[in-house]
């Protein structure tokens, strides 16, 4: 799962992003509530939601400079 997301392109990635951080926020609440099967899971959305972050600073930045040259 951690290399999954190398595969995707740029806009794929903020799609992705975007979806884990709904999952991130939805799971919060259900930690409030006391409803979390897996407590573990919050650790590893942040995780990944850190990795996409960081792929698409990348690609952000590889693109910025294809762009200069």
């Amino acid at each position: 799962m951690k290399n999954s997301f190398k595969d995707l392109k740029l806009e794929e990635l903020r799609v992705k992003r975007d979806e884990l951080r709904k999952k991130y926020f939805d799971l919060r609440f259900q930690m409030v509530m006391g409803h979390v099967e897996n407590p573990v899971e919050k650790r590893t959305l942040r995780r990944q939601i850190a990795r996409v972050e960081t792929l698409i600073c990348q690609a952000e930045k590889k693109a910025g400079n294809a762009e200069q040259a």
